[in-house]
């Protein structure tokens, strides 16, 4: 197996064990990066120099048996909108202001304190509110398995970057759908995170960070280290040192739901929906319950979603000076200023539709232990396209599997459960009730078994 493609638990076993470098493991992805970026375009601020000082650094400490931390000597890439110290946060967008962070916000603060080695950054659109690697700051990112394909977003570069072998662990986020989305189409692993687990600076309702790997044991090792606690998230929960890396979990005598229509957005593709019912099967024949679920997600929840953050958009957007306005992406800016006759009783009412999808959502999970469901209702679509209606009077069509467990707080995964004709990944998504992350985290890992051998991961174009 080449370097680039050991996961972050083996390499650990191999530093340890003096069979590897980090120097070398770093020197070998960073090759293996200048090989595939050309055509993915996935990096932002991609630094070898600092990433080689990294590595030289934690390969003395290993070579002295003392490591730094949980993560010294692992590469990892980090989402633009995670500020590291020292470094632009464009938030995807050619609008935006491009003065240095002042600190590393908490996710790239514990990882970095953890001795693990920074790659570089990882692109995303403008402002996270697209499903889509295109972005007016960021070239284009493409997917892959099939580079005339979306990666998905907000998180794409991550995504991409993950399935394309750029090191072992990457960091996204997700508001409704953004680390789970690029997963499902890129054929990797995520998990967000119940609410306020993982502290982020700025918090807000819904956003969290999460780990984005090839396998899940390695994204339960991420998570054992970004959960560290940091007093600058005001929303996050009181620190518990969670057995991320439990075994996994057999779903025998579990009662599971399968929700395969989730009541509004896009209809499922037969191809994705025969995957997830495979899946399904799959439990059920291992001694879980798996028992139909009706939809309980509806056009005006999701609806006043869309509504709400059009009107967030549109006061960030409007305010900014004309000239750097028309640097934004169109499609956002069409999107956030169709909210300009908005008055306030409307945004009341749709920001209302928060605790509306919350309270739907706990109540159509109470039963069940876990839910399974598509992540996406799609196949990956056009790497040109913004979103896959291509219309931003429906921007959200994709993401009403996948926004309910941000409203709720709930833990949801996405592990990739088969292929269309053509090859491309389609995504299992794993719900558990809130604060049940180590319980996705098992059931995952026993499906990541269970499910049989996977396809090669994708390679740099010949040419």
């Amino acid at each position: 197996m080449s370097l680039h493609d050991l996961s972050a638990v083996d390499l650990l076993k191999a530093y340890r064990k003096k069979a590897l470098s980090p120097v070398e493991v770093v020197r070998a992805i960073l090759d293996h990066i200048a090989s595939f970026e050309p055509h993915l375009k996935a990096t932002y601020r991609l630094d070898p120099e600092a990433a080689l000082a990294a590595a030289t650094r934690a390969e003395a400490r290993w070579r002295h048996g003392e490591p730094q931390g949980a993560l010294d000597g692992v590469p990892i890439t980090i989402k633009d909108n995670i500020a590291t110290k020292g470094v632009p946060v464009p938030l995807g967008t050619a609008a935006a202001d491009l003065a240095p962070a002042p600190a590393d916000a908490p996710p790239a603060a514990r990882v970095r304190e953890e001795g693990a080695v920074i790659l570089g950054k990882t692109t995303m659109p403008d402002y996270g509110m697209l499903s889509s690697g295109l972005s007016s700051f960021h070239p284009l990112t493409r997917n892959p398995w099939d580079l005339t394909k979306n990666p998905g977003g907000s998180s794409a570069g991550a995504g991409a970057a993950a399935a394309a072998g750029y090191g072992p662990l990457h960091l996204g986020t997700d508001i409704g759908g953004s680390v789970r989305l690029p997963a499902t189409w890129c054929g990797i692993f995520a998990l967000k995170p119940s609410l306020g687990l993982v502290p982020i600076d700025p918090p807000y309702i819904g956003r969290v960070a999460g780990p984005m790997t090839r396998t899940v044991a390695d994204s339960a090792l991420l998570m054992s280290v970004v959960s560290k606690p940091d007093a600058r998230d005001h929303m996050s929960l009181p620190y518990r040192e969670l057995a991320f890396d439990a075994a996994a979990k057999t779903p025998k005598g579990l009662r599971m739901g399968l929700l395969l229509d989730a009541g509004c957005g896009l209809p499922v593709e037969p191809e994705v929906a025969r995957a997830v019912e495979t899946a399904a099967k799959t439990f059920s024949d291992a001694g879980a319950a798996v028992e139909p679920m009706r939809p309980f997600l509806t056009r005006e929840m999701l609806d006043g979603l869309d509504h709400f953050w059009r009107m967030r958009a549109f006061v960030d957007i409007s305010s900014l000076p004309e000239a750097r306005r028309a640097k934004a992406l169109p499609f956002i800016v069409d999107w956030a200023m169709s909210a300009k006759p908005f008055g306030g009783a409307k945004v009341f009412k749709d920001f209302s539709q928060v605790m509306a999808t919350r309270q739907a959502t706990v109540a159509a999970c109470a039963g069940f232990d876990y839910v399974l469901s598509p992540v996406s209702p799609v196949a990956p679509f056009a790497a040109d396209l913004p979103c896959p209606t291509n219309d931003p009077a429906r921007p959200l069509e994709h993401i009403a599997f996948t926004v309910p467990y941000n409203m709720s707080e709930q833990p949801a995964a996405s592990i990739n459960c088969g292929y269309t004709a053509q090859g491309l990944p389609i995504g299992l998504q794993i719900a558990g009730k809130r604060f049940d992350d180590v319980g996705v985290l098992q059931i995952a890992r026993w499906y990541e078994e269970a499910r049989g051998p996977q396809r090669p991961w994708p390679k740099p174009p010949a040419n």
